[in-house]
């Protein structure tokens, strides 16, 4: 290999080690058999949720005001189903996803990039996940546990299809600027995100008369530098517009 090519793919491999990783996964809260679930996947790949189960740091429901109200996960099935004898208009859970590491050939391993030395990608990861289900008293404020989390900066959301909505991104209680917006993660995953302004809000279109999910993704400097590049935090609002009566 000739110096020129050296060169060359030592530069292509630093920059796919400072890429954020391609397609990543998510968790969000939708509708399954007449039952709230937890959803982890990307895309149109629901996974297995209930083997990540264990990696679910918290969970909280709350009332129209925000107010705690009593609710846990539980495992119905192939399901992780919201379990509580009210119907609470709010529910939210968090996620630390752990370390990982991607080679050249694809994989993913469980490990830094201290113990995969040929690593292009390193990355912590985090999953956020916020489901607004009914009407509140007053505008979505920060929740227990969402370093990362998207505030509709309004008291209700819309219920039509291509409906403005006005979000603002928020890590640890401070706006995002330059955060990944994706308003469709489950239908369109691969779309060119959108940005948050300095003030860390963004305007989307509602894009579905039905469920919808919208993810931000904020990359974080490590916590381990030498483990991982980035922290990739992932955070999903997720609601569902109502049809037409039957």
């Amino acid at each position: 290999m000739t110096r020129t090519s050296r060169l060359a793919l030592a530069a292509a491999l630093a920059m796919a080690l400072a890429a954020p990783a391609a397609f990543a996964h998510g968790t969000w809260f939708m509708q399954r058999a007449n039952q709230l679930a937890m959803i982890f996947g990307v895309g149109g790949d629901d996974l297995d949720m209930v083997k990540r189960l264990p990696k679910v740091s918290g969970f909280k429901a709350f009332d129209a005001d925000q107010k705690e109200v009593p609710a846990k996960l539980e495992v119905a099935g192939p399901l992780v189903i919201v379990a509580s004898e009210a119907k609470p208009p709010i529910v939210s859970a968090w996620m630390d996803y752990g370390v990982w590491t991607k080679t050249k050939d694809g994989k993913w391993h469980a490990k830094g990039m201290d113990e995969v030395p040929d690593a292009i990608v390193a990355e912590h990861t985090y999953k956020y996940a916020v489901h607004v289900r009914g009407d509140l008293t007053g505008p979505l404020g920060p929740l227990e546990g969402q370093r990362l989390q998207i505030l509709p900066l309004a008291k209700k959301l819309p219920d039509k299809m291509g409906a403005p909505l006005k979000l603002k991104v928020v890590f640890d209680g401070k706006p995002v600027k330059g955060a990944k917006i994706l308003t469709d993660f489950v239908n369109d995953p691969d779309m060119k995100p959108l940005r948050t302004a300095a003030d860390g809000t963004v305007t989307i279109k509602i894009r579905n008369q039905g469920p919808n999910v919208v993810v931000a993704i904020h990359e974080a400097k490590p916590a381990e530098p030498a483990k991982t590049k980035i922290d990739e935090h992932l955070a999903s609002l997720s609601f569902a517009l109502p049809h037409l009566p039957e």
